[in-house]
């Protein structure tokens, strides 16, 4: 085992150190290869050094650089050091991290954790919480828990008796909802046509006066970061309307909520506090490596009886167990790298990383709009929509970034117009990196214009 495992770490810094020289993007001939990795089953066993030599040869060359400092696509963070370090050394204690008896470690890292996020945020402390795969998760998550709610107020036993005759349970959203929570609510039942949707502003914000008629059995879902702009719903507005009427109100923040932990940006996650559940990811903003998401309930006995399970053999106590508050039972210790992610940076250092990647897209921002290009977002945050003249032609410059391989950025459309779409979230990102990647975009947009 140790000359293997060593042999890992080998080629793993080896491709961590490799990444300032390389392209973003993989070449078509690296991509080429990974069919290799697809013969037949063997037989008999193979030499585990020949497995690991294999996959580093073929699948290390076809990667996506998202761990270095020039990708900025999808809200992606990188993995910090100690994030890194941690979830390999999670990996070897191999935790099941379902029960307190299965891993005391994993359970107890889980709860400092919790509490240590619940202060950046700025949530109420008494609040509970889910470690799990992404915000996607997160979202289903505490949302199962506002429909425990709602439907429990109404009389109604939802985890017993299914949605089957329920009463009926009305979601309100913006109409710059997010995929992933659309995606929660039809694993839900709630469904994702059935939503209520709010017209958004120009930066895609939920305009609270817009909102409908609310009830006892409304949720409502509010957005803290949208994923083009970054821009916030006017959350505080829309919790008082919503607690006016007995509404549950849950925030997807999946990147922007993490600006409470910058006194800068905190400003503009000011009232996410006074919502009744949250999602956010770790492997975005807090950079922990694939995958970490958490959902937090302000009463952890709603998130708690959405999940909860028993059976004679599952040995519990009376502590927190991780898998009463978690759609998994059986889980990898992901708790293990956010808690380690969190220590490493500090509040300063957590702060520190928010603001430096804004100030980031603010440079990128700034600099594609003095080449003559249209920023179409006011850029609070980190995130920054660029247009290159028409569609076609945005397209075709986006096309041209992703295989020039200098940096990486995606496209959207964004209220009717095809945009590029820079995210910048990485601790590994550099101020040479943005003027290397912004560069090379001001470059290949200019040949891509020209007839």
């Amino acid at each position: 085992m140790r000359p293997l495992l060593l042999d890992a770490a080998t080629r793993a810094n080896r491709y961590l150190e490799g990444l300032e020289s390389r392209s973003v993007v993989p070449s078509a001939e690296a991509i080429s290869r990974l069919p290799d990795l697809g013969r037949s089953l063997p037989q008999h066993p193979d030499d585990p050094e020949a497995v690991l030599a294999a996959l580093d040869a073929i699948g290390s060359p076809a990667t996506m650089a998202s761990a270095g400092g020039r990708y900025f696509g999808f809200v992606t963070g990188g993995s910090l050091p100690a994030a890194l370090a941690a979830n390999w050394l999670a990996g070897a204690w191999d935790q099941n991290a379902g029960l307190a008896v299965t891993s005391p470690a994993a359970a107890t890292l889980e709860e400092i954790a919790l509490g240590w996020l619940l202060d950046v945020l700025r949530l109420p402390e008494q609040s509970g919480g889910a470690f799990v795969t992404g915000t996607t998760m997160a979202n289903f998550s505490a949302l199962a828990a506002a429909r425990h709610a709602i439907l429990a107020r109404a009389g109604w036993d939802v985890e017993a008796n299914g949605l089957f005759e329920a009463p009926p349970v009305t979601v309100v959203v913006g109409d710059e909802v997010h995929v992933s929570l659309l995606k929660a609510l039809t694993l839900l039942g709630l469904g994702r046509d059935r939503v209520v949707r709010v017209p958004v502003d120009g930066q895609g914000r939920m305009r609270a006066e817009a909102m409908p008629p609310l009830t006892d059995r409304t949720i409502v879902c509010a957005q803290a970061g949208n994923v083009n702009t970054g821009a916030f719903d006017p959350v505080r507005e829309v919790c008082a309307a919503a607690h006016d009427a007995a509404a549950w109100v849950h925030v997807d923040g999946a990147f922007g909520l993490w600006a409470a932990a910058s006194p800068t940006f905190a400003h503009l996650a000011r009232g996410t506090e006074d919502a009744d559940s949250w999602a956010v990811d770790a492997h975005k903003w807090l950079n922990t490596p694939y995958d970490g998401g958490v959902a937090f309930v302000r009463h952890a006995v709603h998130l708690s009886a959405a999940m909860s399970t028993s059976a004679a053999y599952l040995q519990q106590s009376e502590r927190r167990e991780p898998m009463l508050y978690t759609p998994e039972m059986s889980r990898r210790a992901r708790g293990v790298e956010i808690w380690a992610a969190l220590r490493s940076l500090g509040r300063s250092g957590l702060a520190d990383l928010v603001e430096r990647t804004c100030r980031y897209a603010r440079r990128f921002a700034e600099g594609l709009a003095n080449g003559g290009y249209a920023v179409l977002n006011e850029v609070v945050l980190n995130q920054v929509l660029v247009s290159f003249g028409d569609d076609e032609i945005t397209r075709r410059v986006i096309d041209g970034i992703q295989s020039e391989g200098t940096c990486w950025c995606g496209g959207t459309m964004w209220q009717g117009h095809a945009a590029m779409r820079i995210s910048v979230s990485s601790w590994a990102t550099t101020e040479r990196d943005i003027d290397r990647s912004l560069a090379a975009m001001l470059r290949v947009a200019a040949d891509s214009r020209r007839p």
